[in-house]
């Protein structure tokens, strides 16, 4: 049985940056969950952040040019967390090595998690296409991220692993 790693804002935990939770109550995950397919993970907690958390945003919105190093995550203050989410980044394909996870279910906007966009690094909540650093270094290595709102492509994805 595949497992696939998530977001655990998504099953309800608080671990968000404000203390809160993002619960995605869908009965897709239902069924992933009551199969036992769910491994649930907070890069941003995983890697040393604290509950609640000043929130932080990505330079420029761009995943790759942190994963080599180029650019930085940064609060609105200017304090450099880098660290913590490239830890937290690795900690999660250190899971999903584990557990032979070929898909991920991640939280939609989050520097770590945004599938498709996050905001922009300028902390004035602008939008821009992008990843998260953690869904970014899942997808170079061959893991198929997901946001909540992509869980039927995920379910087909799903069936397509488990026919071989």
């Amino acid at each position: 049985m595949h497992k696939i790693l998530i977001s655990a804002c998504l099953l309800g935990q608080n671990v968000r940056y404000d203390g809160d939770n993002s619960l995605c109550s869908s009965e897709i995950l239902h069924g992933w969950k009551m199969q036992g397919r769910l491994v649930s993970l907070c890069p941003e907690v995983a890697g040393g952040l604290l509950i609640p958390r000043p929130p932080a945003e990505i330079e420029a919105g761009d995943a790759e040019s942190v994963i080599k190093g180029e650019s930085a995550i940064r609060r609105k203050d200017g304090t450099d967390v880098t660290d913590a989410f490239m830890a937290g980044a690795e900690m999660a394909l250190a899971l999903c090595i584990q557990h032979d996870i070929r898909i991920a279910i991640l939280k939609e906007g989050s520097p770590s998690c945004g599938v498709t966009q996050l905001n922009d690094g300028s902390f004035s909540a602008t939008k821009i296409a992008g990843q998260g650093v953690t869904a970014r270094l899942l997808a170079h290595h061959g893991i198929a991220v997901f946001s909540e709102c992509q869980l039927s492509e995920a379910e087909v994805q799903l069936a397509a692993l488990s026919s071989f």
